[in-house]
């Protein structure tokens, strides 16, 4: 990798993490991140190929989404669920009071329960969930909180858990900041885009740190998918 990225900036902060931050951007934020995620994230590619050969029309699925920003992710994959005529239930968290107020006035299916909460506060014993599912969660984490969550998804887990991230390339860097500029105005996606990247981890970084029962593969373009299936 060439110098410019070739190590993992872990000092960096993006923007809409500040709770002081412009309130009009962080809306436009969370408004754009269905269409930023639908371009790059690959989210229809993994619920085909990870998920959806998992599931039937005779049983009620369960998922958990860690860390649900604005709604996106949840909202989609219910869509996908209900088009394939599947019984299911979502709940998506995070501990951010301004997501909650955010997905509050979005048109919700009743399939999927929103909740202002961490990870830690669910109780494996009454709760249990067939997929667990983050989307740019990992590049926020340090080495040992990352390392920390894994067993707390384990235990919620029935099935399969599967985080998806980006992967720190200078290719990818210098191309987001190329093309997100003219279609994302008046938000924090390409500056908090460009801080992810670089906060973000490579695959043989990540696969190294991580316990060797999960997996870490590459997804064109950019992305990383790390996985724990449960036999």
């Amino acid at each position: 990798m060439p110098l410019s990225l070739s190590q993992r900036d872990t000092d960096s902060k993006e923007r809409m993490d500040d709770p002081h931050c412009n309130v009009v951007k962080l809306q436009n934020t969370y408004r754009q991140f269905s269409r930023i995620n639908s371009l790059i994230s690959r989210w229809r590619h993994i619920y085909e190929q990870f998920i959806r050969p998992h599931l039937d029309q005779y049983s009620q699925f369960t998922f958990l989404d860690i860390g649900f920003g604005g709604g996106d992710i949840p909202i989609e994959l219910a869509e996908w669920l209900k088009k394939d005529g599947i019984n299911f239930k979502i709940t998506a968290i995070d501990p951010d009071p301004r997501a909650i107020e955010f997905v509050q006035t979005l048109e919700l299916s009743t399939n999927i329960e929103f909740l202002q909460c961490g990870l830690s506060e669910l109780n494996p014993d009454a709760q249990q969930f067939d997929f667990v599912l983050s989307n740019h969660l990992i590049h926020h984490l340090d080495e040992q909180k990352l390392l920390s969550i894994l067993p707390q998804a384990k235990k919620l887990c029935s099935k399969s858990i599967l985080f998806n991230d980006l992967r720190r390339s200078d290719w990818g860097y210098l191309l987001f900041n190329t093309f997100s500029r003219p279609f994302f105005r008046n938000s924090f996606i390409t500056e908090d885009g460009l801080t992810s990247i670089k906060r973000s981890y490579t695959q043989k970084e990540l696969q190294s740190i991580i316990p060797p029962d999960w997996n870490v593969q590459n997804l064109f373009p950019f992305r990383l998918l790390m996985t724990y299936r449960h036999e």
